[in-house]
């Protein structure tokens, strides 16, 4: 396998293209596994590169002191931001996040909402109880965080849901993580209809298979899945889903509204 370019390890300076951009990461925080030098979660990447690109990010997430440590990771790389903990899936504790955002640093200019979790293995294996509690993290968590961000973003502004590919294709053998992350294509059609009249734009971030905390662990449960024939080669980063996310969140994707960005290595395409 070549080496990594810089924009892919993380080592790319940034380039002003979120300067004065104020962001709220909904799901900043990763999981803890035990490594001595775990790789960073996909939340984290963006929140630090969103930074380094010189926006102020607000990371947000069910557990406080995992954010606090990507606050502390933007802080350490001279970045402004703040912390706010709460459950994505329960509305009161969206509505704060987002005040505290407004509040923090005077409005919204962009959304990410990187929550999900899986439950349950098969049909037979999955619960009422498992089906409900993946569909709130995975699909009314992004559906509050947009109900609420929406009305306070400034015109110009950009909202991009995380899903998987594994709502292209079969696989994961969770069918609610699969039926969840499918139906945030059409959540996302929607919230771009809606955020016509404001500018405001609305499109998916799909990643395959990423070397994170959470893929590894993943990956322990699933060993095949480390064997996977990916085209290009190998796992993606937590950078390289923090790019695309931050191309979406740009100017640069002022044109682009209501699509899905797959960020697999040709996996759900070729494969």
């Amino acid at each position: 396998m070549s080496e990594l370019s810089p924009e892919s390890a993380g080592r790319a300076p940034g380039r002003d293209r979120l300067r004065g951009r104020r962001i709220l990461v909904v799901g900043a925080g990763q999981r803890a596994i035990d490594e001595p030098d775990p790789p960073l979660g996909n939340g984290r990447a963006i929140c630090l590169l969103a930074s380094r690109e010189g926006a102020a990010v607000m990371c947000a997430d069910v557990d406080g002191e995992s954010a606090a440590r990507t606050l502390e990771l933007v802080e350490k790389q001279a970045g402004r931001g703040g912390v706010v903990v709460g459950d994505a899936a329960r509305e009161p504790d969206v509505q704060r996040m987002a005040a505290e955002t407004v509040s923090a640093f005077g409005g919204i200019d962009g959304l990410v909402m990187n929550v999900g979790i899986g439950a349950g293995a098969g049909l037979e294996g999955t619960t009422p109880d498992a089906w409900d509690r993946v569909l709130a993290v995975n699909v009314r968590a992004h559906f509050l965080g947009c109900k609420v961000a929406l009305p306070a973003m400034a015109p110009g502004g950009s909202i991009v849901l995380v899903s998987s590919i594994a709502g292209l294709k079969p696989g994961s053998g969770i069918p609610a993580y699969d039926a969840s992350k499918a139906a945030l294509f059409g959540l996302c059609r929607h919230v771009a209809r809606e955020g016509e009249k404001k500018r405001v734009r609305a499109n998916v971030v799909v990643p395959g298979l990423i070397d994170t905390p959470i893929g590894r662990w993943a990956t322990q449960g699933r060993p095949s899945r480390a064997s996977t024939a990916i085209p290009l080669g190998r796992q993606g980063t937590a950078w390289e889903v923090a790019y695309a996310t931050i191309f979406l969140l740009s100017a640069e994707a002022d044109y682009i509204t209501g699509q899905q960005l797959v960020v697999d290595g040709g996996l759900s395409s070729l494969r």
